[in-house]
């Protein structure tokens, strides 16, 4: 029976941070929880017990006396992260080259497969959640107590900022796509060399590859009018 109750509240965890990595769940959304307990059978103390670790891991804001819902993605958290998120990737890629086992660099590597697969014949969620993975494991490389809370907080709302990076709507949003996988490539490599500045260098490509994609999700082109014209006129 333990181990039963063990596989739904594993299962709704994975189903929750699925969900909310990929926009199902959108940010500031209320949690179902009578439907999550009916879904997973599940009474409310294991449910909220979930609740409590995803929110200690950044996906969840609970709140006294209602019900739990999705992180935020609010000015200030955006702001935040990109101001953050090139440090602390940078960071991470030179730690990774520098402490990494041979199990983890394995690891990488068969994320980076899946990555790859995922770019030939995935959707944009496939897509989405392979890079997560890559990006994961280069985090538990990196073996540092105090950044990989930060850093996996930051791949939360990469993940849910990036969508748009892997759903490409033009050609040259595919050719980041492919180029996006050679740096995974490269990041492998220098990681395998012990190379840290090399890590540290491919952390800012990296970066700076998807950033202008990650910018359509905070200011799409349809929301680039003249002054003074509203977006729903009709000509007369």
């Amino acid at each position: 029976m333990k181990d039963e109750a063990k596989s739904r509240k594993s299962a709704l965890r994975e189903h929750l941070k699925v969900s909310i990595l990929t926009l199902r769940l959108r940010p500031g959304a209320d949690l179902d929880e009578a439907h999550l307990s009916d879904e997973f059978g599940l009474s409310r103390t294991p449910l909220r017990e979930v609740f409590r670790k995803l929110a200690g891991e950044g996906y969840l804001d609970l709140r006294t006396n209602r019900s739990a819902r999705v992180s935020e993605m609010s000015y200030t958290t955006l702001r935040d992260f990109f101001l953050a998120a090139p440090m602390v990737y940078g960071a991470i890629l030179r730690l990774a080259a520098l402490n990494a086992t041979n199990a983890q660099i394995n690891d990488l590597k068969e994320a980076q497969q899946a990555f790859k697969a995922a770019l030939r014949s995935g959707s944009g969620e496939d897509r989405a959640l392979a890079n997560n993975r890559f990006h994961d494991v280069t985090g538990e490389m990196s073996g540092n107590v105090y950044l990989l809370p930060s850093f996996n907080r930051l791949l939360i709302d990469h993940a849910r900022i990036g969508m748009t990076f892997y759903r490409p709507q033009t050609g040259e949003m595919s050719e980041n796509l492919s180029l996006a996988s050679q740096q995974h490539d490269a990041i492998i490599a220098a990681i395998e060399a012990r190379d840290e500045a090399a890590a540290a260098q491919l952390a800012e490509d990296h970066w700076n590859l998807s950033r202008d994609q990650i910018e359509l999700f905070v200011m799409p082109d349809a929301l680039d009018v003249p002054m003074g014209v509203p977006p729903l006129s009709k000509p007369a």
